[in-house]
């Protein structure tokens, strides 16, 4: 049975329905990541979840229970904010415990919660000090351990590292990722950041206009995309997808029929950069982007067509080269012209 599970769910702004009929269903224990552009509805989605705005249509069940019109403060959920939301005024300590102070719990069960989420982050040493006098990466696990007091059936989590620089983001991931895994709990995670869903999430649920393109583990998304769309936004770099039309004769004549007229996508690894004449899509270096353990090579064909290449090995290229194309057919993912999948593409 599923602990958590979304029917129908949908939200309006006045005329616009942004989010529409959403059916999800999360399992206890699961870390879900909500994926997508601005303005697609992830956030929104988050927040009905959390109770922070009414749903207009559809169902809410948590272990059993319709939670569908609870106010937030009964949902037994613990949101963690992107801008933290602490209490300037207070200690650590006072922040972490607040919720449990509203709620009359005993002061010494209050105290063994506070501490031992203080030690799980590493936070003892702080719970004396304001806000004021701690970094952004250590505010930020303030408000993680202010929703580890409350003990909640599910976290959610709002874009929590976009305010950190990329080295605390990166350290603060792993520091989420860890905790996760030591409690057990049932997340539900919003980002921008595709890294962050690729390596935080058990699953990815991606997001356009207000419903759900695709659900699956990190890598089905990234081996097996249901639609350009998806293909394109998960992957860094992004996959190329270029029209069939931009291409040789030859690779063309690789495309299932359905593909007749679309596009072709291929990940930045399944593309080979070699010597000029040794295939025939040829095409002139853009830019060398040297990041040590690989190399990226944007490539532009005489056509038009624009590819980045993925190789873990340097290179002596420089930009205005001329150079050949490897494209490897078998790992390409074929697109009708309105961006669906074709069957028939190796995934």
């Amino acid at each position: 049975m599923a602990y958590l599970q979304l029917r129908g769910i949908e939200k309006f702004f006045g005329e616009h329905r942004a989010i529409k009929g959403i059916d999800l269903t999360i399992q206890q224990g699961e870390f879900i990541v909500f994926v997508g552009p601005s303005g697609c509805g992830k956030s929104t989605l988050l927040r009905l979840i959390a109770g922070l705005e009414g749903i207009d249509g559809g169902s809410l069940m948590l272990d059993g229970r319709d939670i569908t019109d609870q106010p937030s403060s009964k949902r037994d959920l613990a949101m963690v904010f992107q801008s933290y939301a602490l209490y300037p005024h207070m200690s650590v300590y006072e922040n972490m415990s607040f919720a449990l102070k509203l709620a009359k719990v005993d002061k010494e069960v209050i105290d063994e919660k506070v501490q031992n989420a203080a030690r799980i982050l590493n936070l003892t040493q702080y719970l004396q000090r304001t806000p004021k006098e701690l970094s952004g990466g250590q505010r930020q696990r303030v408000a993680i351990g202010r929703a580890i007091v409350r003990a909640p059936k599910v976290f959610l989590f709002d874009e929590p590292l976009s305010n950190l620089d990329a080295a605390l983001r990166g350290q603060t991931r792993v520091e989420i990722a860890k905790l996760h895994r030591d409690l057990g709990a049932t997340t539900i995670y919003v980002t921008h950041d595709q890294v962050e869903a690729m390596t935080l999430a058990d699953r990815v649920v991606v997001l356009r206009d207000g419903i759900i393109e695709q659900v699956g583990t990190p890598l089905e998304l990234y081996d097996q995309p249901a639609n350009q769309f998806v293909a394109q936004f998960i992957g860094t770099p992004q996959m190329n997808v270029v029209p069939l039309q931009k291409l040789p004769q030859p690779v063309q004549q690789q495309a299932p029929a359905g593909a007749a007229g679309g596009a072709i996508g291929l990940r930045p690894e399944n593309i080979a950069v070699r010597g000029t004449g040794a295939t025939p899509v040829t095409g002139q270096v853009d830019l060398i982007e040297a990041l040590g353990a690989e190399t990226l090579i944007y490539v532009t064909t005489p056509g038009g067509a624009q590819f980045v290449s993925r190789q873990n090995d340097r290179t002596g290229l420089r930009a205005g080269d001329a150079v050949s194309l490897d494209i490897d057919a078998s790992e390409a993912h074929w697109f009708d012209t309105a961006g669906r999948v074709v069957a028939g593409h190796a995934a």
